[in-house]
């Protein structure tokens, strides 16, 4: 298969291509490499440098990809709300210009969507069927996205799949992205700094292990249109998360609480069901296998 992954040269996207390769397809990358970084990639994964924005459908006319998994986005929430036009110029107007990239060569789209943002605030474990309620900006933007990857498929009769991701973490985060307080946790562990936690540390959420993740994004490829949450259905408070970041670092420190973040969920877990039943997925990992993982690759 070849296929074109959109944020390539990022945490999620660098660790997708790695499994492209492994099971001997041809992965192309297109990252502007505003947070991916080039020494993510494997060199046989050509990199377009180029930004969604600027459209796609020239190259993807030239590669004639089978399927283009699309990560790229603004993935901050607190950038959202500061500067919620830029978010939405990336998140819904880049997946538009993907999107009808994708429809000119016959490509299936599979999108990374978010869970915690676009449910807000849960008190079970949220289905694809649940209300949904975004609290920020960017969780409002992937929900747009979503449905015009749904008017698309109706529109057109494409085979678009969206795929929801709990809060992914694993080797390769920025620390200095919002979304990766396991990377923020466990870079300040390891260089003996301070660790701030925002509010009282009660707010849940359900992390789920990259390696897990790209196996949720292989299972969609050539898949029906549908919506599936990726997570592990557990739900892990921001203290027992730090608290299991020092188990495995063998660290001992405290953390300070600081006032909590505008936008953020206080409660955020996925049901996985649905993906279960019908891609036959399921997480491998455990909160510390992965831990440990992350901890280990440095």
């Amino acid at each position: 298969m070849r296929a074109v992954v959109t944020g390539g040269a990022g945490f999620i996207g660098s660790h997708v291509v790695d499994a492209l390769l492994a099971r001997g397809d041809e992965a192309h990358v297109v990252d502007n490499l505003a947070t991916g970084r080039r020494e993510n990639l494997d060199a046989a994964a050509p990199l377009h440098e180029r930004d969604i924005r600027d459209g796609l459908a020239e190259l993807l006319a030239e590669i004639r990809p089978e399927v283009v998994i699309h990560l790229a986005a603004q993935a901050d929430v607190g950038t959202s709300v500061a500067d919620p036009a830029g978010d939405a110029a990336v998140n819904v107007l880049g997946t538009i210009d993907v999107l009808e990239a994708a429809r000119e060569v016959g490509a299936q789209v599979v999108f990374s969507s978010t869970g915690g943002a676009i449910y807000g605030d849960v008190e079970r474990p949220a289905t694809e069927e649940d209300e949904r309620r975004p609290v920020s900006p960017y969780g409002t933007a992937k929900l747009a996205a979503e449905e015009y990857l749904a008017t698309w498929n109706r529109l057109h009769g494409t085979s678009h799949v969206v795929l929801r991701f709990a809060n992914v973490y694993g080797p390769r985060q920025l620390a200095k992205l919002e979304g990766g307080v396991v990377a923020i946790f466990m870079d300040r562990l390891r260089a003996g700094e301070g660790v701030t936690i925002f509010g009282d540390g009660e707010q849940t959420r359900d992390f789920v292990y990259v390696g897990d993740v790209v196996d949720a994004v292989l299972a969609g490829i050539g898949r029906e249109p549908g919506t599936y949450n990726v997570g592990t259905g557990r739900e892990t408070s921001v203290n027992e998360l730090f608290a299991a970041c020092r188990s495995v670092a063998g660290v001992e420190a405290e953390a300070e609480h600081a006032p909590a973040r505008a936008g953020d969920a206080l409660r955020s877990v996925l049901d996985v069901g649905r993906i279960g039943r019908e891609l036959g997925w399921r997480p491998r990992h455990s909160l510390e296998d992965g831990l440990r993982n992350t901890w280990l690759a440095g």
